[in-house]
């Protein structure tokens, strides 16, 4: 008899009518998985098969715009969710009120938007737990303890979702029980088969079984879904590649990442359209047709884009894949190959008149603390050689211990992507606010950036103004948006790092390492207009009409247990910049 192994997952729900969303499962066998909801809507799909397990992306129709409904999930007659003995709410699909000519797209009650990265389902080892709680089971408990707390719209899951390279104590008994762990790749993933040790971790906690089945999701990978500085560079890429355990690292984690999160981010015509996923669905077992999939992506990264949008209303996402569609040639070095940047032009410009909010999901920062920029923009120039080899193999050593491999170790790409969001958020139909929104880096803050001719911030150092860029300052309110770990840590030794990265001297420092990588001028400066923050937490956006307010909670430990406590509150919109909460400058 077919059980629910993993899930639902609520992961799309369509905001244009208001009227279909798809639910994820993995069943114990081959089955019909079915979603009933209270209002009559209803869907089912036969599984697919994947390396021996069976999964079902189930899009359900004829929801009410506007509405709240309770589901269950049966396989055949039998109700395998919600399970019987639960103490957890009803699961339940929220729809927006459908657009009509005279909303625009716009909703009563806007969008909240919830977002972080970088979350150990288990701490890596075994025993205590030495990094606090979990702001995503923290955050569960509450909605499921408060039914009138405001809940998400949507939680974006920006990276790092399971941990290949840094496994729990439970998992490294289960990979014991398979396999010899003193052969590489040892503690470490290897294949399918123990990537869904890491989903059974990461999605199972009763809370966040019950989160993920009723707040819709959306999810990019980052480097540790597959493992630590995933294509930092060329020799990298060489070096990795020549490791007998790799090709099955690689293999599986495509795969295992498009069958769990991906297929979750598309909408139902999206899938409809994906020639993968009917030729997985049509074959009774579509192993192979998955693992040829990933070993030609991985093979020729620009034959699959992992980037995808959403509508909410009138806000516009944009999630950007910065790992897999990276060109690491070292004369040709981008964070986008060519086919990819243009995507994410024509999504970022096309009719900007239809969108209030644009927000750009970077699993990597573009925004870095100015001394971290500027040491990661010499490094990139001593590895293209403007020093002589000998630096260049000082660069490339120092460019994969201290992980120099963000948006600003893409020199021309952070130049590109600066301009792109200029021109987003200017001329007559800019959006009011364009926030890229990152993690990655285990620590939260806000930072701005100034164009020529625009008003310099509170951190600005004097001496610092850049070459101008090819217009003048935007309209819209640009803001970089960082926020991790979900639940994680970061030493002190790092977390002094960053916050000296941001000091004047900081910046001193990294004006004599441009000026030794005879970098050039970035096209913006930017100065910290919030944080740093540390801490187990997730950022939050409320986006209503033109207005757009940010909030900061951190799970904290007390005696009533784990609770989030709210660190920042603060409007985004020009309307107004009152800071309310316990808001801190550093």
């Amino acid at each position: 008899m077919a059980g629910l192994r993993l899930g639902p997952l609520l992961r799309y729900v369509d905001w244009e009518s208001g009227s279909t969303a798809t639910v994820w499962v993995e069943a114990s066998r081959p089955c019909t998985v079915e979603v009933r909801c209270a209002d009559g809507a209803s869907g089912a799909s036969p599984t697919f098969s994947v390396a021996g397990h069976h999964y079902a992306l189930v899009v359900v129709t004829g929801l009410t715009p506007g509405s709240t409904t309770a589901y269950e999930v049966l396989i055949g007659s039998r109700r395998v969710w919600p399970p019987d003995d639960t103490r957890l709410p009803p699961s339940t699909i929220t729809t927006p009120s459908a657009a009509t000519p005279e909303s625009a797209g716009a909703t009563p009650d806007g969008v909240r938007i919830s977002f972080g990265s970088c979350r150990w389902a288990s701490a890596p080892g075994g025993g205590h737990d030495p990094v606090g709680p979990d702001a995503l089971v923290t955050l569960a408990a509450r909605l499921a303890a408060d039914p009138a707390a405001e809940r998400p719209d949507v939680l974006l899951l920006l990276g790092d979702q399971v941990y290949a390279d840094e496994t729990s104590g439970a998992t490294r008994r289960r990979l014991a029980a398979r396999r010899d762990l003193s052969e590489p790749p040892g503690t470490e993933i290897a294949d399918y088969e123990e990537y869904t040790y890491l989903y059974d971790e990461s999605w199972r906690d009763p809370e966040v079984r019950w989160l993920l089945s009723t707040v819709p999701s959306c999810m990019i990978f980052d480097d540790h879904d597959v493992i630590d500085d995933w294509n930092t560079s060329a020799a990298w890429q060489r070096d990795m590649r020549a490791t007998p355990w790799w090709h099955e690292r690689i293999v599986s984690g495509l795969m295992s990442y498009w069958v769990h999160q991906h297929l979750g981010n598309l909408s139902p015509a999206e899938l409809a359209a994906d020639p993968v996923y009917a030729a997985v669905r049509a074959s009774p077992d579509g192993t192979e047709e998955l693992r040829r999939f990933a070993a030609e992506t991985d093979a020729d990264p620009a034959r699959t884009r992992w980037s995808y949008q959403r509508v909410f209303g009138r806000v516009r996402l944009v999630m950007v894949d910065t790992r897999a569609a990276r060109v690491l040639a070292e004369g040709e070095r981008a964070m986008l190959d060519a086919e990819e940047a243009a995507w994410l032009r024509d999504a970022v410009l096309d009719d900007p008149s239809s969108y209030d909010h644009l927000l750009i999901g970077s699993s990597l920062p573009w925004l870095l603390p100015p001394l971290v920029h500027d040491a990661e923009r010499w490094n990139a120039a001593l590895c293209a050689g403007v020093r002589g080899q000998r630096w260049a193999r000082f660069g490339e050593k120092l460019r994969r211990a201290s992980d120099l491999e963000h948006w600003a170790a893409f020199p021309e790409s952070f130049d590109r992507f600066t301009e792109l969001l200029r021109e987003a958020g200017s001329g007559p139909d800019a959006p009011a606010t364009v926030c890229v929104l990152s993690g990655d880096v285990h620590h939260a803050y806000i930072a701005e950036p100034r164009w020529p001719n625009s008003d310099p911030g509170p951190d600005s150092t004097p001496g610092t103004d850049s070459a101008p860029a090819s217009g003048g300052a935007p309209a819209s309110r640009i803001l970089q948006l960082t926020c991790s770990p979900v639940h994680n840590s970061i030493p002190r030794s790092i977390r002094a790092g960053f916050r000296f990265g941001w000091s004047r001297v900081g910046r001193r420092i990294g004006r004599l390492l441009s000026r030794h990588g005879r970098t050039g001028a970035s096209p913006v400066t930017w100065h910290r207009a919030g944080g740093p923050w540390f801490g187990n937490q997730l950022m939050t956006l409320t986006l209503h009409g033109r207005k757009s307010a940010l909030t900061l909670v951190q799970a904290k430990s007390n005696k009533q247990g784990a609770q989030l406590e709210a660190v920042l509150e603060r409007s985004l919109t020009p309307e107004s910049e009152a800071i309310s909460g316990h808001s801190t400058e550093c």
